[in-house]
Formats: structure tokens, sequence, C-alpha cells
């Protein structure tokens, strides 16, 4: 498997398990059922662009 297909892979399978966790962690807190997806797209978003400041 060429390299760039191994990091595809490796990012969406972080990506699922930073999902995962926010949605516990969303749940755990009691937040709203009807605004989680909305919500942990918003964290999945902001945690996107800070790898990008951590990596430039």
């Amino acid at each position: 498997m060429p390299n760039s297909q191994q990091h595809c892979h490796h990012k969406e399978g972080v990506r699922a398990k930073l999902r995962v966790t926010v949605k516990r962690l969303l749940k755990k807190y009691g937040y709203p059922p009807d605004k989680q997806e909305k919500a942990t797209t918003i964290v999945l978003q902001q945690a996107e662009l800070l790898c990008k400041n951590w990596i430039s």
C-alpha cells in the first residue's frame, strides 16, 4: 500500500475515534441529543484547524 493511502486510512481512523469520544462525552455530560451531531462536527473542525496550526 502506498504511503499516501496509509496516511489517509490512518487519518480516517483517528477522525472516527475522535468522533466516538466526542459523542460519548456529550452524552455523559447531558448535551441535548438533537444537537450532538452538529456539536460533534464543530469539535472535529476545530481539532483539524488546531492540528494544521501545530504542523505549520
